[in-house]
């Protein structure tokens, strides 16, 4: 699996997207180490500010997005966000077309 990568994968489609979470609003469990679904891609979309996202156990897996910037969360892929300072950001889900498979997005 590679994280470096920034890159959804050109088959797959959107399937959601989270409300946007701000340095108030931040769920816990994105603060904590879990990953996306099997056969689920993460975008992490930052609109104002900056976060850290964090790769766990990844050497090199440290990446801060600021506003207008994105990382992409692979399948599978232990990691964790740090706030740097006031955010707001989104998280969109994506997979490959599947019509009978049912989307489960995050894993603790």
């Amino acid at each position: 699996m590679c994280v470096t990568a920034n890159l959804l994968p050109d088959d797959v489609e959107f399937v959601r997207v989270t409300p946007d979470f701000d340095q108030r609003s931040v769920p816990a469990g994105l603060l904590g180490s879990h990953r996306v679904a099997d056969g689920v891609w993460g975008r992490l979309v930052v609109r104002s500010g900056s976060i850290e996202v964090v790769f766990d156990g990844v050497a090199d897996g440290r990446h801060v997005v600021t506003a207008g910037g994105t990382r992409v969360l692979p399948p599978g892929a232990r990691h964790h966000v740090e706030l740097v300072g006031p955010v707001r950001f989104a998280v969109e889900f994506h997979r490959a077309p599947s019509p009978d498979q049912p989307v489960d997005t995050v894993t603790a």
